[in-house]
C-alpha cells in the first residue's frame, strides 16, 4: 500500500502515463482501421436488439449480431406500428431480411459526420429492412431493462421522463431540444454528474446506517445497474467510476488530489474503449469536471454565488467543444444555467424519480415540465449569440494553456480574449473569392463569398419534396436541410447573407428559404420576374424582396428576362465574372431558354451550373457544344426518384469532353479563386 501511495503522488509517472495513453488511443483509433465482418451481398441477419426507437413510421434498431449494427424499417400500416410497440423489446431476438445501405461522410464541410459518429461506436454498416421476425427472450436483465422503459412509456410526459430516468432523448421534439441547445443548457437533459450527485445524496440518506465499505458496495451495485439502463453512456461511466475511486480514496486514506482521481477515471474508461475520446459526452464531462476541480479555490460564497462561478468556469472550459459543435456561443447561457441548474437538479429530477416510482406524482411532474418549457422559450427569446469560426488544434491548445495559467494569475486571462478576437478576425483577412456548390440532395444551393467576407451571396436554398402523411406516420423530429447550410456558414465565421437569390419558386430551390430567413441574418432577397407561386408568397410574408442587386464585389447579370408559361423556364439565369473567370447558373431553365442564351450572348464560362439537375429537359447538345465552359456542376440527390442526371446529359458531356462534377459523387464542390488562378476541392461522401 505505501508503494501505491507514493506512485500516485509522483508526477513524472503521471506525465508518462498520459503520454502512453495518448499513444494507445491513437494507435487503436487511427492507426488500426476496422471494417464490417459482413459481405456486401448479405441479405439475412439475426441478432439481439440492444435499443430501438419508433418515431412516426420509422423504426430504428441497434442490434448485436456478428457485430453492432444499425437497422431501419419504414412501417407500412398503423396496426403494424401498434404491434411493434407491443412486441419489440430489448434483448429480443430478431431475424431481418433486406440489404446493407452505404454510410456516407458529411459532404458539406464542417458539419456532423454520421458515418464517423457510428464508426466511433464500432458500427460500420447500416441495414435497410424489408422483412422482420421478432422472437421474445427470457433473459432476466433484458426483461428488467424493458420494465424500466415500459414504465416510462406509460407516463403522459414519457419524453421527459425517459430523458431524466434513462437519458433517452429520442422522443423529445426537435424544436424543444434545439432551444435547450441554444440556451446552453442541453447538458442538463443528459444523465450526468449533476444527476448522479442528486441520486447519490438520496442513496446516501437511505443507507446512512451502513458502514462505509458496505455502503460503497451497495451504492456501486445500484450505479452499475443504472449505467446498464442508460447503455453505459460516457457521462454516467465517468460519474460512477469517479465516485467509486473517490470513495476508495477516502476509505483507504490515499493522499491523491481529486484531479488525479479524475485522470485515473479517464485512464480506466479509455483503456477499455479508446473511442470514447471522440465522444462529446465524455469530453464535456471530463473537461467541465476537471475545470471545476482546478478552480475549486475560487468557488466560495453563497449557493447562488457558487452556482454563478461554476457556470462561468463550465462555460470557459467547455467553450472550444461547444464552438466546434455549433460555431457560436450564447453569452446568456451563463445566466440561463443559474435558472435551469437548481430548477432541474433540485426539483425536476427528484420529482421525476418519484414519478417513476409512484405514478401518483405524474400531475406534479407534468406541471413542472410545462414550467420548464416556458422557461426554455422565454430564455431563448433573450439569447445573445456570437458566431466564431472553427477552432483548430493550435488555437485549442493555446486557449487551454492561457485558461490554466489564468487560474494562477488573472492577467493571463487577456490571452483567452486575444485568441477569441484573433479567431473572429482571421477569416476577414482572406483576400480570395470562394464559390461553394453545396450538396443539398435533390436541390440547388450555391454560396459565393467575396474577399474579406465583405459580401456573401446565396443562390437557392435547396428543399425537400414533402408529402402529406397521416398523423401516426409523422415524426417528432423536424429536420431542415438548411441546418447544415447554416452550420457551414457559421463554421467559416459568416454571420450574414447579403443577398439570398431564389432562381424560381420550386420547393427544391426555395423550400428552405423561410427557415434560413428566420434563423440567420438575411439583408436582401431577390426573386424571379414571374408571378409569385404559393412558396414565394409564403416567403414574402416574412421578407420583402429587393428590386435590384447592388453589390461591390460581385456583378450579376440575369440572362433570362422573357416570360414563359412555366416556373422552370422563368428561372433566373445568372452570370457573374470573378477575376475574369465566368460562373453561369441555369436554375431549372430548359432547352428553350438555353437556345435564347446562345442566340443573344457570347459568354466565356469556366463553371456552368447545369440546368434542372442534369435532366434531359435541359443541357441540349447545341448548348453543351457551343457554350464555352471548362467545368459543369450537376446538383442531384443520391438515389433520387427522377434518375437525375439523365444518361443523355452525361453522354453529351462525355461526347464533347466536358469535365463535370456531380454532387452525388463529388459532394460539395469548392472553387477558390485567387488573382489569376483557381483551385477546386471536392468534399466526397
Amino acid at each position: 500500500m505505501p508503494k501505491l501511495k507514493n506512485l500516485l503522488r509522483f508526477n513524472k509517472y503521471w506525465f508518462l502515463a498520459i503520454f502512453l495513453l495518448l499513444v494507445y488511443v491513437l494507435v487503436f483509433t487511427k492507426v488500426i482501421t476496422y471494417h464490417s465482418l459482413y459481405p456486401d451481398n448479405t441479405t439475412n441477419i439475426t441478432g439481439k436488439i440492444t435499443s430501438f426507437n419508433i418515431n412516426g413510421n420509422k423504426l430504428s434498431l441497434e442490434l448485436k449480431a456478428r457485430e453492432k449494427l444499425k437497422a431501419t424499417y419504414y412501417i407500412q400500416r398503423e396496426e403494424e406500428k401498434e404491434n411493434l410497440q407491443n412486441n419489440l423489446c430489448i434483448g429480443c431476438s430478431i431475424s431481418l431480411e433486406g440489404n446493407f445501405s452505404d454510410l456516407i461522410n458529411n459532404t458539406v464541410p464542417n458539419t456532423f459526420n454520421y458515418k464517423k459518429y457510428l464508426y466511433n461506436q464500432k458500427i460500420y454498416r447500416s441495414f435497410a429492412i424489408s422483412k422482420y421476425k421478432v422472437t421474445k427472450d427470457n433473459n432476466f436483465w433484458a426483461k428488467l431493462k424493458n420494465y424500466f422503459y415500459q414504465r416510462c412509456e406509460k407516463n403522459p410526459n414519457r419524453d421527459y421522463l425517459k430523458i431524466f430516468i434513462l437519458g433517452d432523448k429520442s422522443l423529445i421534439s426537435s424544436e424543444e431540444y434545439s432551444m435547450f441547445q441554444e440556451n446552453g443548457v442541453a447538458h442538463l437533459l443528459a444523465i450526468s454528474g449533476m444527476h448522479i450527485g442528486v441520486f447519490l445524496k438520496i442513496l446516501d440518506l437511505l443507507l446512512k446506517k451502513l458502514k462505509p465499505f458496505r455502503k460503497l458496495i451497495v451504492i456501486t451495485s445500484i450505479l452499475c445497474f443504472y449505467a446498464y439502463l442508460t447503455n453505459f453512456a460516457a457521462s454516467i461511466l465517468r460519474a460512477v467510476i469517479f465516485y467509486v475511486l473517490l470513495s476508495l480514496k477516502k476509505i483507504l486514506k490515499i493522499k491523491m488530489s481529486n484531479f488525479k482521481v479524475l485522470l485515473l477515471t479517464a485512464f480506466i474508461i479509455l483503456i477499455f474503449n479508446p473511442f470514447f475520446i471522440y465522444n462529446i459526452g465524455f469530453l464535456y464531462s471530463f473537461v467541465i469536471t476537471g475545470g471545476i476541480i482546478l478552480s475549486n479555490k475560487f468557488i466560495k460564497g453563497s449557493y447562488f454565488k457558487q452556482l454563478l462561478l461554476i457556470s462561468i468556469i463550465s462555460f470557459l472550459f467547455s467553450l472550444p467543444i461547444t464552438l466546434n459543435l455549433n460555431y457560436e456561443i450564447n453569452l446568456t447561457s451563463i445566466l440561463a444555467n443559474l435558472l435551469f441548474v437548481p430548477f432541474i437538479s433540485l426539483i425536476v429530477y427528484p420529482i421525476s424519480l418519484l414519478t417513476f416510482i409512484l405514478p401518483i406524482f405524474s400531475p406534479i411532474f407534468n406541471v413542472l415540465i410545462l414550467v420548464l418549457n416556458f422557461f426554455n422559450k422565454v430564455t431563448n427569446a433573450f439569447s445573445f449569440f456570437i458566431i466564431l469560426p472553427k477552432m483548430n488544434y493550435f488555437f485549442i491548445f493555446l486557449y487551454y494553456g492561457f485558461l490554466i495559467l489564468s487560474l494562477h494569475n488573472k492577467k493571463w486571462g487577456i490571452g483567452i480574449l486575444l485568441i477569441l478576437i484573433l479567431l473572429k478576425i482571421l477569416p476577414k483577412l482572406d483576400a480570395n473569392y470562394y464559390v461553394f456548390y453545396l450538396d443539398v440532395g435533390q436541390g440547388d444551393c450555391s454560396v459565393l463569398i467575396s474577399p474579406y467576407q465583405k459580401e456573401v451571396v446565396m443562390i437557392d436554398t435547396g428543399g425537400k419534396v414533402s408529402f402529406d402523411q397521416e398523423e401516426w406516420m409523422q415524426s417528432t423530429k423536424k429536420y431542415y436541410l438548411s441546418d447544415n447550410t447554416l452550420t457551414f456558414l457559421k463554421s467559416l465565421g459568416i454571420n450574414k447573407i447579403d443577398y439570398l437569390i431564389i432562381s424560381h419558386g420550386d420547393n427544391d430551390h426555395a423550400g428552405e428559404a423561410i427557415h434560413i430567413i428566420n434563423n440567420f441574418k438575411v439583408k436582401n432577397l431577390i426573386l424571379n420576374n414571374d408571378s409569385y407561386n404559393d412558396i414565394e408568397q409564403e416567403i414574402i410574408k416574412i421578407k420583402k424582396p429587393t428590386p435590384k442587386l447592388k453589390l461591390k464585389y460581385f456583378s450579376f447579370h440575369n440572362l433570362n428576362n422573357k416570360m414563359y408559361d412555366n416556373e422552370n423556364d422563368n428561372s433566373l439565369v445568372l452570370f457573374t465574372s470573378i477575376n475574369n473567370f465566368g460562373f453561369l447558373y441555369m436554375g431549372d431553365a430548359s432547352k428553350i431558354v438555353e437556345e435564347d442564351i446562345l442566340n443573344n450572348y457570347q459568354l466565356n464560362v469556366h463553371f456552368l451550373k447545369l440546368g434542372h439537375h442534369g435532366s434531359n429537359t435541359s443541357s441540349s447538345e447545341e448548348f453543351i457544344k457551343n457554350l464555352n465552359f471548362k467545368y459543369g456542376i450537376i446538383s442531384s440527390g443520391r438515389n433520387n426518384r427522377y434518375n437525375h442526371p439523365s444518361p443523355e446529359t452525361i453522354a453529351t458531356l462525355n461526347k464533347y469532353q466536358k469535365k463535370y462534377f456531380n454532387t452525388q459523387t463529388s459532394g460539395t464542390v469548392m472553387v477558390k479563386i485567387m488573382a489569376n488562378a483557381y483551385t477546386i476541392k471536392e468534399y466526397k461522401p
